[in-house]
């Protein structure tokens, strides 16, 4: 079994399991009435094109188990599933989220399965067990941790070899100079703060898929038509009418977040016995 050789670097939070799945049972209806069971803010006019170029990307197929992890109401999950013949199981913190997916899930003509727990993703390990998913997805749910670091461990564990994590998020942008830097602080503090969240430093959570000698396949912003791409209009709609993180000027506004997809895979052998190996290719492209 493998065993970080260097421990998890708790960065300090400012919001915790608790706390998400207190705003989340709070605005959960909120969130409904303006995105719809998919909760995602970087997306396309028709999410449904979005959820397709999930599958595509994600590398989603008939007879996986996947993890979705930060499920929310089961919007994109019931959706895989009905396009798929596939096993997802849903986590999320929100007891409320897991009462409303009920609904959402209720007559639906499925392909696949969906069934989802209410519980914190940082012990899905102990939930799950161990080398159980083909697929791990976060879609815009891995900076609600509030140990990300940690989470990329324990999805390593639940992870069959060979398995894909793959992680669609915001990240903080890097500082361009001391003027915007302080800016981009300001605005990242007040979506964090808005929305309990804890927007992810792209350079610390590549530090730790590398530790855990992920295979990285890719990290890109995601591929979206500017014609399909919803331009993040939606949720200013959200913040406007529910006034929650809502951007009051933006004179002097810098924007602060990089959208990226990050796709890695757990080595498809054992690294504790076969140190010597680096895979440049996938598995199914080396003889």
């Amino acid at each position: 079994m493998f065993k970080p050789t260097v421990e998890s670097k708790n960065i300090p939070a400012l919001f915790s399991p608790e706390d998400v799945k207190t705003f989340y049972n709070s605005n959960t209806d909120k969130f409904l009435e303006v995105y719809g069971e998919v909760i995602q803010a970087f997306r396309t006019k028709d999410v449904k094109d979005y959820l397709d170029y999930t599958i595509q990307n994600a590398e989603l197929k008939d007879g996986q188990k996947i993890l979705d992890a930060g499920c929310g109401v089961g919007g994109p999950a019931s959706y895989f599933a009905s396009q798929l013949n596939v096993d997802i199981k849903g986590i999320t913190i929100s007891d409320y989220q897991a009462a409303k997916s009920k609904e959402v899930l209720s007559g639906k003509a499925l392909k696949g399965s969906v069934e989802i727990t209410v519980g914190d993703y940082h012990k899905i390990d102990k939930i799950f067990g161990e080398h159980v998913f083909d697929r791990i997805l976060f879609l815009e749910s891995f900076g609600h941790s509030s140990d990300q670091n940690l989470l990329i461990e324990k999805a390593f564990h639940v992870l069959k070899p060979g398995g894909i994590l793959y992680i669609k998020d915001l990240f903080k942008r890097e500082h361009p100079n001391e003027e915007d830097g302080k800016k981009i602080d300001n605005i990242i503090d007040a979506i964090n703060k808005a929305y309990s969240y804890n927007v992810a430093d792209f350079t610390e959570v590549m530090k730790t898929i590398r530790r855990l000698n992920f295979i990285l396949l890719f990290v890109k912003t995601p591929e979206v038509a500017t014609e399909q791409f919803e331009h993040l209009t939606i949720s200013n709609d959200f913040q406007n009418l529910f006034d929650i993180g809502r951007i009051i000027t933006w004179d002097n506004y810098v924007f602060p977040l990089d959208f990226y997809e990050i796709k890695v895979m757990k080595p498809p052998f054992d690294i504790n016995k076969e140190k010597h190996l680096y895979f440049l290719n996938r598995p199914e492209e080396v003889s």
